[in-house]
């Protein structure tokens, strides 16, 4: 695990473990495993330290080009065999591959969150990635314990491009006055057995990733149709970001 402070590394491990005593006292887990797990995570600030890894997951914030040029940094330490996948939620695979010289060993792999429960691993493929490297991210996805569905590169895969504009579709009947915002949720709960409304949902990945993502699609798909809402708009210029400001379409 690398990370550009050593602060961010504690909290991560820290939140790791925070996560292994929830499964142990939920008797999920042995102690034994959970303490043999925690012994096998490694950290550091450099970078230089993946050289030998197989595989490779970028879980960086979604600036493009901070994403690019972490991969073409990667590309000139990690070994020519090496796996480089991006968690990324809506940047175009190819246009991070193209920023490697191994196009053929990039490849999607977007963890649903959050991901100690969510069993899913969108696995997209670049126009350029090879049978083989998507099979071992596969496997390796398996091995996890997660379920791997492929897709192929495109604005906003199959999970976002399908989710975005239904959450950008509440954020609209919202600002419409159509419905409160527990109305809308509780009609999606209820009605359409989502487990979480739309509108909380958005709150927990964060108005400011939806507008992001939002913005990716209405590009890639050159369409009015997935244009964000104007009171998405106005909550993330106001800072109103979500669970991770304390201010969404809830408060927390």
């Amino acid at each position: 695990m690398v990370d550009i402070k050593q602060e961010y590394l504690d909290k991560g491990v820290s939140a790791i473990s925070d996560s292994l005593d929830k499964l142990v006292s939920r008797e999920r887990l042995s102690r034994e495993d959970a303490d043999s797990a925690l012994s096998r995570i490694e950290s550091s600030v450099e970078v230089e330290s993946l050289s030998d890894c197989d595989l490779v997951i970028e879980a960086i914030p979604e600036i493009p080009e901070l994403k690019f040029s972490t991969f073409s940094k990667l590309d000139s330490i990690c070994k020519p065999q090496a796996i480089l996948a991006s968690n990324t939620s809506s940047i175009s695979i190819n246009e991070i591959a193209r920023h490697t010289n191994r196009s053929d060993r990039v490849i999607g792999m977007h963890f649903m969150n959050p991901v100690p429960i969510m069993k899913l691993v969108e696995i997209i493929n670049g126009s350029e990635t090879s049978e083989e490297v998507t099979s071992e991210v596969i496997s390796a996805s398996e091995e996890m314990g997660k379920t791997p569905l492929s897709c192929q590169d495109s604005p906003g895969f199959v999970s976002n491009r399908v989710l975005m504009p239904m959450i950008n579709e509440a954020i609209l009947t919202l600002q419409e006055g159509v419905a409160e915002p527990e109305a809308i949720d509780g009609i999606m709960k209820l009605g359409m057995n989502h487990p979480i409304g739309p509108l909380a949902l958005a709150d927990l990945i964060g108005l400011d990733t939806v507008l992001h993502i939002m913005n990716v699609l209405e590009e890639g798909m050159d369409s009015d149709k997935y244009s964000p809402a104007d009171l998405l708009v106005k909550m993330v210029e106001k800072g109103e970001l979500g669970r991770k400001s304390g201010s969404g379409f809830y408060h927390y």
